[in-house]
């Protein structure tokens, strides 16, 4: 089984995009100990489906990743990739100067600190120039959110991001045609395994939060790890169908 884990912040505030400090570093002795192998994103999709295998990602770049998952996962050798939201490098999450209810507001990374990233064993991926919905978008703004957030880390780090994630989780046909075109893979929040044939631009993640109790990551594999991943899915879908479009920007995935 293999699958795309994926984090926001790593800290002991409880919200929706939190996941605690003790759980974080339970998940890396888990990930670390050898039941499951942890590669790089873009070389789990070269492997088989039966290996039981992950990559790890985070979005948005917050400080918490600098201050407390990096020093976890380089103690243990594990790499990650890191979705940045280049024009609030250096600021907070107030995407758009709005901030989705029940997440608390959190300073991100700084450039020096996402400059630094290559040399600890960590890669980092594009997640738009401001962290919009891409199917509300004009063509032109949509364009801009691409290829300016993909040129912003290229003159950065001297290598254009080939891994991006949509904001929010929110793509269509259109967003996804115009990401699949600028980068080799693309992460969405649709929670469940990867499968043999999933299209690269619409890949499925675990979102970690639903993972952040004792003992939960450790059944990976098992039947009883499925059916909690099957039921979080439906209700994650459920919840999506009933929102308005006006309601959209309260999802925190």
């Amino acid at each position: 089984m293999r699958a795309i884990l994926t984090y926001h912040s790593v800290d002991d505030t409880g919200s929706p995009i939190s996941v605690s400090r003790e759980a974080f570093r339970a998940h890396c002795d888990f990930l670390s100990a050898g039941r499951v192998r942890v590669v790089p994103l873009q070389q789990l999709l070269r492997l088989t489906s039966d290996e039981d295998a992950v990559a790890i990602t985070f979005d948005d770049g917050l400080a918490s990743f600098w201050a407390a998952a990096a020093p976890e996962l380089e103690q243990r050798g594990l790499p990650a990739t890191v979705f940045v939201v280049t024009d609030h490098v250096g600021a907070h999450n107030d995407w758009g100067g709005v901030r989705p209810a029940g997440v608390p507001h959190l300073p991100l990374m700084t450039w020096e600190q996402v400059g630094r990233l290559g040399g600890r064993g960590f890669e980092v991926g594009a997640h738009t120039r401001t962290h919009p919905l891409l199917p509300q978008l004009p063509p032109a703004r949509l364009e801009d959110e691409l290829d300016g957030s993909a040129a912003r880390l290229e003159s950065l780090l001297g290598l254009r991001p080939e891994t991006f994630a949509y904001p929010y989780g929110a793509v269509d046909d259109r967003s996804a045609a115009a990401v699949r075109a600028r980068f080799a893979l693309a992460c969405t929040t649709e929670l469940r395994v990867l499968r043999p044939n999933d299209d690269h631009a619409l890949l499925p993640r675990l979102d970690m939060f639903y993972l952040r109790s004792a003992g939960l990551l450790e059944r990976w594999g098992s039947a009883a790890f499925r059916s909690l991943l099957w039921w979080r899915s439906c209700g994650r879908r459920a919840r999506r169908l009933l929102a308005a479009p006006s309601q959209q920007r309260s999802l925190v995935a």
